[in-house]
């Protein structure tokens, strides 16, 4: 512990604090279920895609058992298959690129920027040829990428867009909400997420009917009626308990997220130290930062001395996809901007609920390393 410090112990995330300010209403949601026996398509599931599309800006929602079977269900609904290629940033969990090999498809990375960690727009264009069908942009860590270029680009070849913004409920891009601007956009409620559920659970939103007619019936075996399969479709529900608690919990969504911002500016304004580079919000975003991601060359020793301090921190993600096992057809391929994220990203404790005298400590502390 430093001399003069306060000994304090800061989670990287404590879900507590924001539970126990809503504790009667998810109870008093969740019994409301129980009560009334309906655990599978019932009027919570119904309700929340209906919020859900209104808040976000899009005509629809079709929930899904977790989000890497909202990419899967999105990338059948937009018809992608074995022989396609669809572009995804080389800095991202390993889920986006999952769903891309799950439906046969090739994934082609392309470099982020260093400052933001988002897809960079400029190098989109070379890694088009006649086999691609999709862009995947991932609005990382609560920021949206810069989707007007994206979207003039997709015009030009005649792509589809597939947002990924597993980590960016409410986040804007130029005053409007991510979710209304691709094809369709992909979100997760993992417990950790900004809205998260208490379980897994996700969901596609588009203003294409089309697609949400389809992606339904893809997460219910292929039927939109019972016994006729239009599609070889899959399990993949959202259920009326994490249903009914998503209502609850997205009436707070903005009180969270303006809490993380007040939380975000605190650090950006109280770091300074020369060998932690802070991350940057891009002119016209509203970040919602699910991760506060400063990137340290020497990693471990940092993430020693912080947690020797009390201070627990995480990696988001410490090894590129194009370096992992899973992925070794594509170990040879070189993503320097990639590889230098994943060997010195670090994220800092950002939740709901952090005391004043929590983040100055964790302010502090880092200004003494």
């Amino acid at each position: 512990m430093l001399k003069g410090m306060i000994n304090l112990k800061v989670e990287f995330v404590d879900l507590t604090r924001m539970h126990n300010e809503i504790r009667e209403e998810i109870n008093d949601a969740i019994m409301n279920v129980i009560d009334n026996s309906n655990y599978i398509g019932g009027p919570q599931v119904k309700k929340f895609e209906e919020n859900f599309a209104k808040y976000v800006g899009a005509k629809y929602c079709v929930t899904t058992g977790n989000g890497l079977d909202g990419l899967i269900i999105g990338l059948k609904t937009l018809n992608v298959k074995e022989g396609d290629e669809v572009i995804v940033p080389s800095n991202t969990f390993i889920a986006t690129v999952l769903a891309i090999t799950y439906v046969g498809a090739t994934p082609v990375f392309v470099e982020p920027n260093l400052d933001d960690y988002t897809i960079d727009v400029t190098k989109i264009e070379e890694k088009i040829t006649n086999k691609t069908k999709v862009i995947i942009p991932v609005h990382l860590y609560g920021q949206a990428c810069d989707m007007d270029p994206i979207m003039e680009i997709a015009k030009k070849h005649n792509l589809k867009v597939f947002e990924d913004a597993a980590q960016c409920h409410g986040a804007l891009y130029k005053g409007k909400k991510i979710g209304s601007f691709g094809d369709l956009t992909e979100f997760s409620f993992y417990p950790g997420k900004n809205l998260g559920a208490m379980g897994d659970g996700g969901c596609i939103v588009t203003n294409n009917e089309d697609y949400a007619i389809k992606a339904k019936a893809l997460t219910n075996y292929g039927s939109a009626k019972k016994y006729e399969h239009i599609y070889k479709g899959q399990n993949s529900r959202l259920d009326e308990i994490q249903a009914a608690i998503l209502n609850v919990k997205l009436q707070y969504l903005d009180k969270w997220n303006s809490f993380r911002n007040v939380v975000a500016q605190k650090y950006l304004n109280g770091i300074h130290n020369d060998k932690i580079s802070l991350p940057v919000v891009k002119d016209g975003n509203y970040h919602v930062w699910h991760i506060f991601a400063i990137r340290v060359k020497d990693r471990e020793n940092f993430m020693n001395y912080m947690s020797e301090n009390g201070i627990k921190t995480l990696v988001h993600y410490p090894i590129a996809i194009h370096k992992q096992k899973a992925y070794e057809e594509y170990n040879n391929l070189s993503f320097p901007i990639a590889e230098q994220i994943a060997a010195q990203e670090v994220s800092l404790p950002m939740f709901y609920g952090m005391t004043e005298e929590e983040i100055d400590y964790v302010i502090q502390t880092i200004n003494n390393y």
